[in-house]
């Protein structure tokens, strides 16, 4: 398995994403629902599980959701904004369809190892968001203060794929151990996800359910 992340041979390409998508076990996945979306299009073996909390929040709240696999390999770290719909017309037909998405990303921090983080560029529905998974998710802070999330993190570059719906978009940053990657699960046999992973997708798809359809975005 080998992650690029030094390697800018792809960032130099003239069409970065389109140089991903042909790149050897990278796929992508659309399933059209309502006008409420998810994305993953860091997925895969990539940033790990977030195309399965995509995928299961969209199914749970009969929402749409757009994924980018990246297979065992190789793995690309694409800047979110180097993912241009103009080289996808999955992608693109995707933004096109939906009002709103939630894009969920993978990060790891020493500082902020029960941290979710929620940026991007619709302020309503980050904090609409956050009501959903306070509750749900005690062991965790949630983080949907812009002034609260590093730079780097927090969604805000205009062509972030999270922000180019009619509405805009959240980004959702996510630490290793809500994604079931971390060793304080060692030993967990099941049944199903471990406990936080499946309180994060419930929270996800109630946000999505209860986001009324005529919502607008407000600063």
């Amino acid at each position: 398995m080998a992650l690029h992340l030094a390697d800018r041979s792809l960032l130099d390409a003239e069409r970065p994403f389109a140089e991903l998508l042909g790149r050897p076990g990278v796929s992508e996945v659309l399933q059209v629902r309502s006008r409420f979306g998810f994305m993953a299009f860091h997925g895969g073996w990539l940033e790990e599980v977030t195309d399965d909390i995509a995928m299961t929040a969209a199914q749970r709240s009969d929402a749409s959701v757009y994924a980018c696999l990246q297979g065992p390999d190789e793995q690309w770290h694409l800047p979110s904004h180097y993912f241009d719909p103009q080289d996808s017309p999955v992608l693109r037909q995707f933004l096109e369809h939906v009002d709103v998405v939630v894009a969920v990303h993978g990060f790891g921090s020493p500082r902020l190892l029960r941290a979710v983080l929620l940026g991007g560029g619709n302020r309503t529905l980050a904090a609409h968001v956050a009501v959903h998974l306070i509750g749900r998710l005690p062991h965790y802070e949630i983080l949907h203060r812009l002034e609260d999330i590093p730079k780097s993190l927090a969604g805000q570059h205009r062509r972030n794929p999270c922000n180019l719906p009619r509405l805009g978009g959240v980004q959702i940053e996510l630490p290793p151990r809500i994604r079931g990657k971390s060793p304080m699960w060692t030993g967990f046999v099941g049944p199903g996800r471990v406990p936080h992973h499946e309180a994060l997708i419930e929270g996800l798809a109630a946000a999505a359910q209860a986001w009324p359809c005529d919502s607008v975005n407000l600063a």
